[in-house]
């Protein structure tokens, strides 16, 4: 059985964006049996040398299939994907399609969010800066659009891992504007967490945090 590490405590500034999401939504997309271990964070557990030996980088997720551990949310939920032969094609094209708009999630949109929370938390009145990094993301977010241009998934006619990779990313900026002028962004996004794993991961995800569903959405 697959054992997913994941936060189990909350931030002490509060709820963050958690990549553990992404794994288990996978998980649960895929129909795999697996386990939460909950890691508690703010006791020093992800600081340990135990975890550390699972992820030298000391974060989550992790996942240990039976001795076979992956970290990195992309990676999981590409390894999911596979093992469960659900969320991407069977052929080679197809798959590094799926791949492809993975990597795009994890490697062009996200830093974009990274940039954002690093300004805002350490020069919030540098406005100039902060416009910068806002032109960096409508520039991605429009070749999003462009790609999205008559299509309702992000790699093939299907919902497959890229689409749920892609998701995961996106969720950090509804709180923000900017899939406003990027409709086909936003309806991509939509369409995603209205599927019914999504509903049931947050829920667990709620659960184990010991906090509403309402709080985390």
């Amino acid at each position: 059985m697959i054992t997913l590490y994941g936060f189990k405590t909350i931030f002490p500034e509060g709820i963050g964006e958690t990549k553990d999401l992404r794994a288990q939504w996978v998980l649960e997309e895929c129909g795999l049996p697996y386990k939460v271990h909950g890691v508690d964070h703010v006791g020093g557990e992800t600081e340990t040398d135990a975890y550390t030996q699972l992820n030298p980088f000391r974060q989550v997720p992790v996942i240990d299939d039976d001795g076979f551990v992956i970290t990195e949310s992309a990676a999981i939920a590409l390894y999911v994907a596979e093992k469960a032969g659900k969320l991407i094609p069977p052929d080679a094209q197809g798959r590094m399609r799926v791949t492809q708009w993975c990597f795009v999630a994890v490697s062009t949109i996200a830093p974009i969010n990274q940039a954002l929370d690093v300004v805002g938390i350490f020069d919030p009145e540098n406005h100039a800066l902060a416009g910068q990094v806002k032109s960096l993301a409508y520039r991605f977010l429009a070749g999003l659009e462009r790609r999205l241009d008559g299509r309702q998934w992000i790699a093939t006619d299907e919902f497959t891992v890229a689409d749920l990779m892609m998701a995961g990313v996106l969720r950090e900026m509804r709180k923000t504007d900017l899939m406003d002028s990027h409709p086909n962004v936003k309806r991509l996004y939509e369409r995603c967490i209205a599927r019914p794993a999504w509903e049931k991961t947050l829920r667990l995800y709620a659960d184990r945090l010991g906090v509403t569903v309402a709080a985390i959405r």
